[in-house]
């Protein structure tokens, strides 16, 4: 029998750390462009999670000096950012706001606190990402990758999308977007078991990218079905866009056992693109008039895919909307 190909998600973080030299070592010609230095963003109100290291900071950085007005997302402890991106940046438009994603108490603290102020989001880049070596639960009792990669998302734009703090407009100037910062792991053999979403397992380092590929698959699923419930017939009111920014050196490895540190840290930065060098698909689709005008966008580095069949599946997205609902009523009367 023939032996079947292992996908990404489907190895090790050894596997995941070859492959991702690979893609960045063979890529293709870029099929979209990198976002000229001129275009602007003036006025419009960017909302970043992850924004104190990594990719999101570099982003934040280039959105605020775009002109961007910019709300950073960050764990508590990270109090300087914000003074940082401004100086970086040369914005004056840069607050922060304190929240745990992996405590549904702190996220929904964070939807209060927008709401209260009136604010409207325009541009929101989600961003945040772990993958520890074993698992942990978060306070509510979920295995925290579910709860930052997939539950927050999904409580904070119900919360957004009620609030009005994210407001659908088929206007060209005023359609706002969603970028989830996705995974290649995404591409997994492994199934969702919709009736038992978000029960917690436990799992060592052999199969942490494992769970950490599943969570990413949640994420595409949701991001391709939250597209189909606000976009009919082809008219644009919320352009939900996903991507993989490809191997960084970056603080996803902030959980790396301290004996290996010295030794990871280093050869990442060398095999690896720095955040700087990994934006350019994430300022596309925060900026591009074309992610503006379209939705279900998905890139690969600065390649155009299609998201695994398993995530572009009606049926999974269908069960996958459901199943979450079903788990935040849970959540609401505990």
């Amino acid at each position: 029998m023939k032996k079947q190909p292992t996908l990404v998600g489907d190895g090790t973080p050894f596997n995941a750390l070859v492959t991702a030299v690979r893609d960045l070592r063979n890529q293709k010609h870029s099929e979209v462009a990198v976002i000229p230095e001129g275009t602007r963003i003036d006025g419009k109100t960017c909302f970043v999670t992850g924004a104190n290291s990594g990719l999101g900071k570099a982003a934040a950085i280039e959105l605020a000096r775009r002109g961007g007005n910019m709300i950073l997302a960050c764990r508590p402890g990270h109090s300087e950012i914000s003074q940082e991106i401004a100086n970086l940046s040369g914005s004056t438009n840069v607050e922060l706001v304190e929240v745990d994603l992996a405590d549904i108490k702190s996220v929904r603290n964070l939807c209060d606190l927008l709401a209260s102020r009136n604010i409207q989001i325009d541009i929101a880049l989600l961003n945040a990402g772990l993958m520890p070596p074993k698992a942990r639960k978060s306070p509510q009792g979920f295995e925290i990758m579910f709860a930052v990669h997939f539950l927050s998302s999904r409580i904070i734009i119900d919360r957004w999308l009620e609030d009005g703090v994210v407001r659908p407009s088929a206007h060209p100037e005023k359609t706002p977007r969603i970028v989830f910062v996705s995974s290649e792991a995404h591409r997994s053999s492994h199934m969702i078991d919709f009736d038992r979403l978000g029960e917690f397992t436990d799992y060592r380092m052999k199969d942490s990218l494992k769970y950490y590929g599943i969570t990413k698959l949640l994420q595409c699923m949701y991001a391709i079905e939250l597209s189909r419930h606000l976009n009919r017939e082809e008219r644009v009111e919320l352009a939900v866009h996903a991507m993989c920014p490809g191997g960084i050196a970056s603080n996803i490895a902030r959980d790396t056992p301290v004996l290996l540190k010295p030794v990871v840290k280093p050869l990442l930065r060398y095999l690896l693109q720095s955040p700087e060098e990994a934006i350019n698909p994430a300022i596309y689709l925060c900026c591009s008039k074309e992610a503006g005008a379209t939705t279900g966008m998905y890139l690969h580095l600065m390649q155009r895919k299609s998201v695994s069949p398993t995530a572009s599946n009606p049926e999974n997205g269908s069960l996958l909307w459901k199943a979450s609902a079903e788990l935040m009523r849970s959540i609401d009367s505990a």
